[in-house]
């Protein structure tokens, strides 16, 4: 039995301690915003913070998670009000979505403990993937989410957290659902 924290709650995971997290995280505590990526801990898709520092949950057994501290992106903020992932929408930063949670949770980990990180930084500490080619919108997002974090910008397009959809459509227009066209009789298809 591995027992950790996930979350900020405590688990208990009756799984084969050689188990990797990741399968661990996905499979028996259902949290399926880590990603299962290549499996060899080169993608950053399965990205996940240990202790506080982004690792490969791929390539950790849930043995070497004993006791420890984790947090997957279901965990880092339950209304998407993080600075890093206010900044990503803001600079349209996200296409398909797939590397997302392990761009965001490398990004956190840098913040955490670098607020005013240089490009280098930001490289060296989010070598993920994204086969849709973010990396210049990404760069300016984690910039912008930094200078978030010292208090020295806000993003004001991005609706508050916790809004409902309904006032999201009335903050940001283009968010308002729009009714699908009734055919009407008499008209062609």
């Amino acid at each position: 039995m591995s027992r950790l924290t996930v979350n900020e709650r405590p688990v208990e995971f009756d799984m084969d301690p050689q188990t990797p997290l990741l399968f661990a995280l996905r499979d028996a505590a259902n949290l399926t915003g880590t990603k299962y990526g290549c499996g060899v801990g080169d993608c950053g898709a399965c990205t996940v913070m240990i202790d506080g520092a982004a690792l490969r949950s791929c390539l950790i057994t849930l043995a070497e998670c004993e006791g420890r501290f984790v947090v997957t992106i279901e965990g880092l903020s339950q209304d998407r009000s993080h600075p890093v992932q206010q900044a990503l929408v803001a600079e349209q930063a996200i296409q398909c979505g797939f590397c997302t949670p392990g761009i965001v949770i490398s990004a956190a980990a840098l913040l955490a403990r670098n607020a005013s990180p240089s490009e280098q930084d930001i490289a060296q500490a989010i070598p993920n993937l994204c086969r849709c080619g973010i990396y210049p919108r990404l760069m300016r997002a984690v910039q912008r989410a930094a200078a978030i974090t010292r208090r020295e910008d806000t993003i004001s397009a991005a609706p508050a957290p916790g809004i409902t959809h309904e006032d999201a459509g009335r903050a940001v227009p283009a968010m308002a659902p729009q009714p699908f066209p009734t055919k009407t009789q008499g008209t062609n298809p």
